[in-house]
């Protein structure tokens, strides 16, 4: 019978270090939504794989992303979380001064020879699915629609590019990032740690797809009488656009490897982002995103899944917390998975087979 991953994947720095570079550094990551950057020269700063990364809207079709590094002397261009550039970014210690399309445009003092045609920001890869933003810094990028494989046909009904983010809670977590996609792809635990979660959904009854390198996922039906997930199981909006009937009848849980958990409900969306700190520090930020024809609701009250979501969240972050504690014991031995935990031992797989792969440094301009 397969077990789980030995303790020194959960406890050890170098091989977190290591699967930084092989999961984050080498693979589409995602690092938040289109509508955060709505607006021509409005930002956001991503840390990705230990790199300080400019995520930006140059144009109304056009998402990019760039090293947050001076091509002069290597200094941090960009230093608040987020904001709006106007139409140019500039270097705040010698003025070197870049377009949104990273184009070198001014350099102060530099000699008549001196070309800026020679001395762009290094982009970084950027691709958007349904609203969803990710970069990649590998050199050798494969497409994200290879990545996301079957998802974008599959999760298309949802229309996640329209829908608004409403709520974000942002939680510190004392465990490392591979026991929280394993906790949110079983639901073993969910009689004893979810009580409410339980109720609205058979625990035995995920409908999982077979696992890929790049995802694990499924869905699980409701319970009868049971229209969403929330405390009460009963909706309080309108079913989501474009949603057929069976997709009303089910929660869809996907994790993007290696940081997106996705939540597809009947009528709104939950995402978990991951941000490893450390090897047993995981920082995670939930989104809750509705529509907004419902928001624009005089009566919109999305507190039925922000508490249910909140309550479910912090009985996760506190079993996968005792999980890190056990693991890191002298005494722990992993013991055998079970038949339903399948996604599990196909992620364990994913892993050592990343750790097998010879690693390809980052490039070093």
């Amino acid at each position: 019978m397969p077990k789980p991953l030995p303790s020194k994947y959960f406890t050890s720095p170098r091989l977190f270090g290591r699967e930084i570079e092989l999961f984050f550094g080498q693979g589409w990551v995602w690092v938040g939504r289109a509508e955060a950057i709505a607006e021509p020269g409005s930002y956001f700063l991503r840390d990705v794989a230990g790199e300080s990364v400019i995520v930006l809207r140059e144009s109304p079709g056009s998402v990019r992303a760039f090293y947050n590094v001076c091509r002069h002397r290597g200094t941090r261009i960009c230093t608040a979380a987020e904001g709006n550039l106007g139409q140019r970014m500039q270097c705040p210690y010698h003025g070197w001064t870049y377009g949104l399309d990273g184009r070198l445009l001014a350099a102060p003092h530099m000699p008549a020879k001196f070309s800026r045609d020679e001395y762009p920001l290094h982009p970084v890869k950027t691709a958007v699915w349904d609203g969803h933003v990710f970069v990649n810094l590998a050199k050798r990028a494969t497409a994200l629609e290879r990545h996301l494989g079957t998802l974008p046909g599959k999760f298309a009904a949802w229309k996640m590019r329209d829908l608004r983010v409403h709520e974000r809670i942002v939680y510190e977590v004392r465990a490392n990032w591979k026991l929280i996609v394993l906790n949110y792809s079983e639901c073993l635990h969910c009689p004893l740690v979810h009580p409410a979660l339980n109720r609205l959904t058979d625990y035995l009854g995920a409908d999982n797809e077979p696992p890929t390198t790049s995802y694990l996922g499924g869905a699980m039906a409701f319970a009868p009488g049971v229209e969403t997930m929330s405390a009460s199981g009963r909706r309080r909006r309108d079913y989501l656009p474009g949603l057929r009937q069976e997709q009303r009848a089910k929660v869809f849980y996907y994790a993007i490897l290696p940081n997106l958990l996705l939540s597809l409900h009947p009528d709104y969306v939950l995402l978990h982002s991951l941000w490893p700190q450390a090897v047993d520090h995981t920082r995670i930020i939930c989104e809750w995103h509705f529509h907004p024809n419902e928001m624009s609701k005089p009566d919109f009250d999305p507190s039925d899944a922000v508490e249910f979501w909140d309550t479910t969240n912090r009985e996760d972050w506190r079993v996968v917390e005792l999980s890190q504690l056990g693991i890191a014991s002298r005494a722990y031995r992993p013991g055998p998975y079970s038949e339903h935990e399948e996604l599990l031992h196909a992620f364990d797989k994913l892993v050592l087979r990343a750790h097998a792969r010879k690693s390809t440094p980052l490039a070093r301009r």
